[in-house]
């Protein structure tokens, strides 16, 4: 909360608006309204966006307002499924049968015409890009550092990644480099949002283990596990494994010591579009940075700066919300997974540094005839319809009783003070399929404490190096179906579901130690519950 008043202060003083009186301790929300008024009020009218922060949707009559209120309140009849609660992506939901392909499929509500597009896009996402120069000029420009060639490689089957297991390599995790500010230049730039950390001065942003031929890559990420045993009330040892990480064979000397390293398992991408539609007003009411209810849980949003229109809006991909926008997200990864400029990111070069002067020094893949980038705005535009469409698939034995006793014992125990279970989407949405839907994704969206265990030491913006994004938790009982794997958390770390719960703490400890105190029954019925999502 002190952050929020702080950053209000700074506002108002560039403004020349009175300054602002403490607000007292626990009325989050009203610091929100605060916020709300702040901003609209504000004279820097290119440089903010008051919808970002509103405390009321603007898109519902009172009416239709009173609706998502009662239809997304809490359940407490476990008796039996919700209304609705089989289809958790809206009308969108896939009801395809179970298969490795079930994260593949498109919004079931999109029209003809736009399945054609969803099925371009997929072609894009799918794509190998090659080294330039080359003779297929329109896929030319990888790197000349990067971590893949195509997006499909590491969202494997738009699913979860993994972590490296020997010499298979590291696909689908990557270590994301950044210290924190050092000087006074640095701490305005973090203060005015216009950066969310700084990169190692030769390594950039990522270490990026692959290069083009001529180039060698930056070196290769080793983990170190060492397990730790934890014993359960009724007796149950479950073996966890810590994690510790370095880079090998380092090709453009050390890093800096100040660089820390954090790994990043790529997420599923099912159910993007209707997170990016989820009103403003409605995560925000979820957020209590001061833990007004004295629930333990402080739940804040990481405001960032969006990077087309500049203004300051709510953080909500990544996994510390450090991400607007889905087409942010894909341009961030074009430019840092794989070495392609966009519109969005014209980094020709991708992540290679100023220090890195071979690799500056690389041919790029820009065709002049085709734009000022590598990937220009068509390919954009499909790989973020692609990316905004992709189904969530529907629930599955929702009305087993183990199942709904597991429901029953979810909320319980605490798990929805942060993985909340209900959205409705906006109604004045850009594409009508993400309109006015009930969806499940059981994640409140917000940045939470999760202990010391779980810290990387890496802050992103306005989340410490102790704070993550809650995870959404919509298709996380198909995993193993599409994955071939059940690697959990930021890091893969967990490789069980339990494992992945009993990791939690800080703000999810209370939840977490009930969880360890259950009975083997009790928590064996939880975990269905949460395979049937």
């Amino acid at each position: 909360m002190r952050r929020l008043l702080d950053f209000l202060r700074r506002l108002r003083r560039a403004n020349g608006s009175p300054p602002l009186q403490k607000t007292p301790v626990g009325l989050a929300q009203r610091c929100f309204v605060i916020l709300a008024v702040a901003l609209s009020s504000s004279a820097m009218a290119g440089d903010l966006q008051p919808g970002a922060f509103a405390t009321t949707r603007s898109d519902l009559n009172p009416k239709d307002q009173a609706r998502v209120t009662a239809i997304t309140r809490p359940t407490s009849d476990f008796s039996r499924p919700e209304p609705f609660e089989l289809m958790q992506g809206g009308a969108g939901t896939s009801r395809k049968d179970v298969s490795r392909d079930s994260f593949l499929q498109s919004s079931a509500n999109i029209t003809f015409e736009e399945e054609g597009t969803f099925k371009l896009g997929n072609a894009l996402f799918r794509k190998n890009w090659v080294s330039s120069p080359s003779s297929t000029q329109a896929s030319d420009g990888l790197g000349p550092l990067f971590n893949e060639r195509a997006c499909q490689n590491c969202h494997l089957k738009d699913g979860r990644g993994r972590p490296p297991q020997g010499d298979a390599g590291t696909t689908s995790m990557f270590l994301r480099l950044a210290r924190d500010a050092s000087t006074a230049e640095e701490k305005a730039a973090l203060a005015d949002h216009r950066v969310l950390n700084f990169p190692d001065p030769v390594y950039g942003t990522q270490l990026q283990e692959l290069a083009v031929p001529g180039l060698r890559g930056e070196g290769r990420m080793h983990v170190d596990y060492q397990e730790r045993q934890m014993t359960l009330a009724d007796g149950a040892v479950i073996s966890l494994r810590k994690p510790s990480y370095s880079v090998v064979d380092p090709a453009y000397g050390p890093l800096d010591p100040r660089t820390t390293l954090s790994p990043r398992l790529t997420p599923p991408m099912i159910g993007l579009g209707l997170i990016e539609e989820i009103a403003p007003a409605d995560i925000l009411g979820h957020a209590d940075p001061d833990d007004s209810n004295g629930d333990g849980i402080s739940g804040r949003p990481n405001i960032v700066r969006d990077g087309q229109s500049g203004e300051l809006t709510l953080g909500r991909f990544g996994w510390k919300a450090q991400t607007a926008s889905i087409r942010q997200q894909a341009a961030d990864a074009f430019a840092g997974d794989i070495g392609i400029s966009t519109p969005e990111e014209p980094k020709h070069w991708g992540d290679c540094t100023a220090a890195q002067t071979k690799c500056l020094a690389m041919p790029n893949g820009v065709q002049q005839r085709l734009g000022p980038v590598e990937a220009p705005p068509p390919v954009m535009d499909l790989v973020t319809f692609y990316s905004r469409n992709l189904a969530v698939p529907a629930r599955r034995d929702l009305d087993r009783l183990d199942v709904l006793a597991g429901k029953k014992i979810f909320y319980e125990i605490g798990c929805i003070a942060c993985h909340t279970p209900k959205f409705v989407t906006r109604r004045d949405t850009p594409n009508k399929a993400q309109a006015f839907q009930l969806i499940w994704p059981y994640s409140d969206f917000l940045l939470h404490d999760m202990g010391p265990d779980l810290a990387d030491g890496q802050a992103v913006g306005e989340a410490t190096g102790n704070e993550w994004r809650t995870p959404p938790l919509w298709g996380i009982g198909l995993t193993e179906t599409v994955n071939g794997n059940s690697f959990f958390l930021h890091d893969g770390r967990a490789r069980t579901l339990t494992e992945a719960i009993l990791w939690h703490g800080g703000e999810a400890r209370k939840a977490r130690d009930r969880f360890a105190a259950a009975s083997a029954a009790d928590r064996d019925a939880l975990l269905k519950f949460l395979e049937s999502l």
